[in-house]
């Protein structure tokens, strides 16, 4: 089965390991990508994106999305995480392409309206070009495939004590995704926390796969840094890898099935919660994983692309 997917990004050292993962997996065709504010600027996103378009070899549309959340002050891009130009200490890389001329949430609506029933929305970054393009087109919940969102988490946050850095970038955005009637999977760090890859897990694809591997291995140098010096874990969680991984492989991982919502004000801003609402669909939220079966199905696809 082939898998016809948007990803939308803020990329992102995580981001660019997923977006490889995406781009080498036989089974998925990457139709579109689209920007957002979060790890980066959507500026600087936008260009990283056609990076990697580039680096695997693919013509992959991409579009500027949002730059800023819906309704709150946005908060500092995570430079202290993913490096100023988003992929760790390396500079800003050069691109042949240009981002396409027509607004991320646009550009999601258009692609959804002439692929009904065949488009997965992945949303790795915050949600604001998702819930814009709710607003722009409502119907397109009823024409999409699925949504399946790295973020959130039911027990726990890693920006704050409740908040995961998606969510919180924008949670007015996220809670108009989870409030919305189509067929959502959270893949939150209640399971993504769970999947660390090592130094040694890099060099093995850097060795095997020097462009992309090489890259990936390049970039996540920075990540080790900063997973040593604030969780005294040397490795790298594998956030959005795991919530593409999700859509190919739902076999490792563990469902339960909850509505939604997120608060979007005072001291727990930004925290997912299971929602006592009952107008509220019910989402796909994976508790359970696979840890060896998701690191090794990541390692594997760079190393060998399949």
């Amino acid at each position: 089965m082939t898998h016809k997917i948007i990803i939308d990004t803020d990329p992102g050292i995580d981001d660019a390991m997923a977006i490889l993962y995406a781009a080498l997996h036989p089974d998925i065709e990457i139709i579109g990508m689209t920007s957002v504010f979060g790890n980066v600027t959507s500026d600087i996103a936008a260009r990283n994106a056609i990076v990697l378009a580039e680096r695997a070899q693919q013509a992959i549309p991409v579009a500027k999305g949002a730059d800023k959340p819906l309704v709150q002050t946005p908060n500092p891009v995570s430079d202290y995480v993913h490096g100023v130009e988003g992929f760790g200490d390396m500079p800003a890389q050069a691109i042949s392409a240009q981002p396409v001329d027509e607004p991320a949430h646009e550009f999601i609506c258009r692609l959804i309206n002439e692929n009904p029933g065949e488009i997965t929305l992945c949303p790795i970054g915050p949600l604001t070009n998702i819930a814009l393009a709710l607003r722009h087109d409502p119907s397109i919940a009823d024409k999409v495939k699925d949504v399946v969102i790295m973020g959130g988490g039911l027990d726990r946050g890693n920006v704050t004590d409740h908040a995961e850095a998606n969510i919180w970038n924008d949670p007015h955005a996220a809670d108009a995704v989870f409030a919305a009637s189509w067929p959502v999977t959270m893949v939150g760090l209640d399971v993504t926390t769970q999947v660390i890859c090592h130094p040694p897990d890099f060099a093995r694809i850097a060795a095997a796969s020097p462009v992309l591997g090489g890259f990936l291995n390049e970039a996540v140098q920075y990540y080790f840094k900063f997973y040593e010096s604030h969780y005294g874990v040397l490795g790298s969680q594998m956030h959005d890898p795991t919530a593409v991984i999700a859509i190919t492989d739902p076999q490792y991982f563990t469902i339960e099935n909850h509505a939604l919502e997120v608060i979007v004000d005072g001291a727990r801003i930004g925290q997912t919660i299971r929602s006592a609402d009952p107008s509220r669909p019910k989402h796909k939220v994976p508790m359970g994983v696979d840890i060896d079966g998701v690191k090794q199905r990541f390692l594997t696809m760079i190393e060998t692309g399949f």
